[in-house]
């Protein structure tokens, strides 16, 4: 069974048209990159998914389950992790794992629950130091554990990398490619084409609220005779 299907997806704000009948697939166990410039409608797309908007027409299933009809069913498997995401400041890292945790689950599946997202932050000892003296970096690690500890089937994860430098970017890369082998599915939302060809099995690029190509970054990069899939975005957006 596939992860996700997106089939002719429409969202509107009134007269303005935000998603204009995407289609795609999340296959089982893979990494699937939905890129496109800013206002082409990936977040949009990704919060309808995560239940968060409604859908104009179209639709939507995660692992079989219709994200209109059964969202209640759907929220149980996925997990949903903003750009703009953030964690409680007063808090310890440990403790504010544990806050989340408490909305799943009680007593020794809540504290493996803990356990299993502390492995996934990795911060050692800074786990029990208060958020506010987190770095970027070590914020990033926190919340990617929160959407994680829960071992969500699918996961969605929007601009996980951003702001970062380049150590902190490459260890969150590598937390990711360790959630996907642990059995995830995972949307990833970048605009840093170099994570989306090291990271995804498939890409979708997004304009104007269109599906304009699909495929593997090595298959797209053969059609558009690209070095790599910035020159792909690049020709594939051009007027």
């Amino acid at each position: 069974m596939d992860a996700l299907v997106v089939k002719n997806l429409y969202k509107n704000y009134g007269e303005i048209v935000a998603l204009d009948g995407i289609n795609f697939t999340v296959r089982d166990g893979e990494i699937f990159g939905l890129i496109g410039p800013n206002g082409a409608g990936k977040t949009t797309t990704l919060r309808i998914i995560s239940t968060l908007l409604s859908i104009s027409s179209g639709e939507i299933k995660v692992f079989g389950k219709d994200v209109a009809t059964e969202s209640n069913e759907v929220r149980k498997i996925i997990s949903y992790l903003p750009e703009d995401a953030g964690a409680y400041k007063n808090l310890t890292g440990r403790a504010y794992l544990d806050f989340i945790a408490s909305f799943f689950a009680d007593g020794e599946a809540r504290r493996e629950m803990v356990r299993y997202g502390m492995e996934v932050a990795d911060l050692g000892d800074r786990i029990d130091s208060k958020v506010e003296t987190y770095s970027k970096g070590m914020m990033r690690r926190l919340l990617i554990a929160r959407a994680i500890m829960a071992k969500p089937k699918f996961a969605i994860l929007d601009e996980v990398t951003s702001g970062l430098d380049v150590v902190n970017a490459f260890e969150i890369r590598e937390i990711i490619q360790k959630i996907a082998k642990s059995g995830v599915s995972i949307l990833l939302s970048s605009h840093n084409m170099f994570e989306v060809e090291y990271l995804c099995d498939r890409v979708a690029l997004i304009d104007h609220g269109k599906v304009v190509l699909e495929g593997t970054p090595a298959g797209l990069k053969q059609r558009y005779g690209a070095n790599n899939i910035e020159e792909v975005f690049t020709k594939a957006v051009s007027p």
